[in-house]
């Protein structure tokens, strides 16, 4: 006899499986290294990534791990540049990375085979190795995340930038030694963060306008939690960069407000004193998640763990998806089966 599926069964269940999922990857630094060696043997004079969703989100951390790490100029491509408009730009020397859990979408695969052919160094970052995009690139990281049945990506997230991170930190010749407890962490982070995600789930249950918000490394954790807020919970929730919401959002924020803040140790968490400043005087009740959160002006705070500043989005992401879960259910609905969506979105 059949049992009943609960509400956001599958996305509870694998957003506890990723301690496991991030140490497994951890396992494979070797494997991953073997790719990166092939990338240094062929050094780009820039990078470009390619991604659709959640794992744009995770090419925009990959993006900053470039930049900083490697030195390197990097830039977020628009597929529908070769797809739609045919362009065709000389590729030679550049590195191309495209990030898809599912390895199927149309524009993603065009462009990958169009950069290849136009001399770029091709990699693709997915969990589906045998898809149509790992054959069109020529080199391809497996993040190893197990199928994921929840239609909001949970653990192929974090395992994406996972992934990513190990990639970038051998090519600039790291043993991912700031990443070895990263899986012990994250169990930490998950362990710590119950009353917390709770306390934010009664929060907000009744708020219609969420905006989230982080600097640096931390803001593709901002885009990803308005992105699961979303789609699972139908909030009307924006993203910024707290460069980017001073510069004018701002305006619109006020008592009816809530926004939910990233803020780990580092550069990124002293950035955002000014915009947390910002936003408490215009009344907007904010929940602070990150191992700076002690030290931020906040009606509530959940910490994490604190790591080096890059591998920070790794274990934000963790309490925020039990956020959106915790969400979607009090709201009436069913995060694995989200109105209007589909586990894999094929564009053009």
């Amino acid at each position: 006899m059949m049992t009943e599926q609960r509400p956001g069964e599958h996305m509870a269940a694998e957003i506890a499986q990723q301690p496991d999922v991030l140490a497994g990857l951890v396992a494979r630094q070797a494997e991953i290294a073997g790719v990166a060696e092939k990338i240094s043997q062929r050094p780009p004079r820039f990078a470009l990534l390619a991604a659709r969703g959640s794992s744009d989100h995770a090419a925009l951390y990959a993006k900053y791990l470039i930049e900083v790490l490697l030195g390197l100029p990097a830039g977020l491509v628009s597929p529908s540049t070769a797809t739609l408009y045919g362009a065709r730009p000389d590729l030679r020397d550049v590195l191309f990375v495209t990030v898809s859990q599912s390895g199927g979408s149309p524009d993603l695969i065009e462009v990958t085979e169009t950069a290849r052919r136009q001399g770029a160094l091709t990699v693709s970052v997915t969990n589906t190795p045998d898809s149509p995009l790992r054959a069109a690139s020529e080199l391809g990281v497996d993040i190893g995340a197990g199928l994921e049945k929840a239609v909001a990506a949970t653990k192929t997230y974090s395992a994406t930038l996972m992934a990513l991170y190990l990639l970038i930190d051998a090519v600039r010749g790291g043993k991912a030694a700031d990443a070895e407890k990263i899986g012990e962490l994250a169990q930490q982070t998950l362990d710590g963060a119950t009353e917390g995600v709770q306390r934010a789930v009664d929060r907000y249950r009744f708020v219609n306008r969420v905006l989230t918000t982080a600097r640096g490394y931390s803001y593709a954790t901002a885009l990803e939690a308005s992105l699961k807020l979303a789609e699972t919970s139908y909030l009307a929730a924006r993203a910024y960069s707290g460069a980017d919401l001073l510069h004018g959002p701002v305006a619109a924020v006020d008592d009816q407000t809530a926004v939910l803040a990233l803020t780990s140790a580092g550069h990124g968490a002293d950035a955002m004193r000014e915009v947390i400043d910002a936003v408490g005087k215009r009344g907007a009740d904010v929940v602070a998640v990150g191992s700076a959160s002690a030290e931020t002006p906040a009606a509530l705070r959940i910490d994490v763990p604190q790591t080096v500043e890059e591998l920070a989005p790794i274990l934000e992401i963790l309490p925020v998806q039990r956020i959106a879960l915790g969400l979607s259910i009090a709201r009436g609905g069913d995060p694995d089966s989200p109105r209007g969506l589909l586990k894999v979105t094929k564009t053009r």
